[in-house]
């Protein structure tokens, strides 16, 4: 019994030792500029030729950044059919997720010359060695608070070793390729893709976030990190819900993705929801295909999220999911015992 009240006074006491400040770095203001309009889709970003390409880096740690690099190298030594070009010059668009994030941001800020550094950058650099990525005596209270590592670490060490202050306005400076961060908003349970239907709704300032911040939540694994804290700044600005938000909230058919994306997007609109709390985008879709999905099932038109004019120059379209997961491991199958905590 004695021991039992000083497990219970202990965790208490690291409990009221461990404090997690995750202070939200969005800004007020508009995003509806950064495109033109609300809605996510690929206009003005999509090629000039009859070709499609689309990437898809899911997530996996420093494996799916790997894996989905080597997918843009070998893209880089794949030429294009008729032309001088690689695959690697013909990429449209970009959804990446936790680990992939990583690299879709850098690519996508980067293009060809995110080749050159990438691996050294980051894949041979220990992206945890400022970090706390043990559970322990020492690091219990924050797990119990929240998580071990809070904002200032591994946003820090993304910008310091791959960003260097660049936001969301330097990745939208070429056509190409067009970017989605994706992350997972945890109340609401579901995805939450750094773009301008989020933000708009938000009221809240795209361009300014730093895109080492939107990494960092799309790889926030729980418990070894804090949530990442959005804030909402409802009646900040005049930017209307887009017409197909409050269509697919209120129809009590939608479909479920789409229903719950909605009615997520007009809770930060209508200041329900003052603060986004942010984790792992593989929480709710490891592959990174949500907001795909989310784009098709909102289309008022079979040619969405294209434009017409776009839509009548696609002759083929190329989509191409990057899997980083690992099978499962072990011979429990074969044993009554099993599988184990470690397995």
């Amino acid at each position: 019994m004695r021991s039992a009240f000083a497990v219970i006074g202990l965790c208490a006491l690291l409990l009221g030792c461990a404090s997690i400040q995750n202070a939200p770095v969005n800004q007020p203001g508009s995003s509806a500029d950064l495109v033109g309009q609300l809605r996510e889709n690929f206009e003005e970003r999509v090629a000039t030729d009859d070709s499609l390409v689309v990437l898809s880096f899911s997530g996996g740690g420093t494996r799916a950044a790997a894996f989905s690099f080597g997918v843009l190298e070998e893209l880089a030594r794949t030429p294009v059919r008729g032309g001088g070009a690689s695959m690697i010059d013909r990429i449209d668009f970009i959804s990446g997720v936790s680990g992939g994030s990583v690299t879709a941001a850098y690519f996508g800020l980067r293009k060809r010359e995110a080749l050159a550094d990438f691996r050294e950058k980051f894949l041979l650099r220990n992206a945890e060695e400022g970090l706390q990525t043990d559970l322990n005596l020492a690091t219990l209270g924050r797990a119990f608070a929240g998580g071990i590592n809070d904002s200032s670490g591994l946003p820090r060490w993304l910008d310091a070793n791959l960003f260097h202050g660049a936001t969301f306005a330097d990745l939208r400076r070429t056509v190409r390729p067009r970017v989605w961060i994706n992350a997972s908003d945890i109340y609401n349970r579901t995805p939450f893709v750094f773009g301008a239907t989020a933000f708009g709704a938000m009221c809240s300032d795209l361009a300014s976030y730093p895109l080492a911040n939107a990494v960092a939540a799309s790889a926030a694994v729980p418990v070894a990190f804090a949530p990442v804290v959005i804030q909402t700044f409802p009646g900040r600005c005049k930017d209307p819900l887009p017409d197909w938000i409050v269509k697919a909230r209120d129809n009590r058919n939608a479909p479920p993705m789409l229903s719950a994306f909605a009615k997520a997007i007009s809770r930060y609109h209508d200041g329900e929801i003052p603060y986004i709390k942010l984790l792992d985008g593989g929480l709710v879709d490891n592959y990174g295909l949500s907001g795909f999905t989310i784009s098709l099932l909102s289309a008022r038109a079979p040619y969405e999220p294209l434009s017409p004019q776009q839509a009548v120059k696609i002759r083929r379209g190329l989509v191409v999911v990057v899997d980083a997961r690992t099978g499962l491991s072990g011979n429990w199958i074969n044993t009554i015992e099993g599988p184990s905590g470690a397995d």
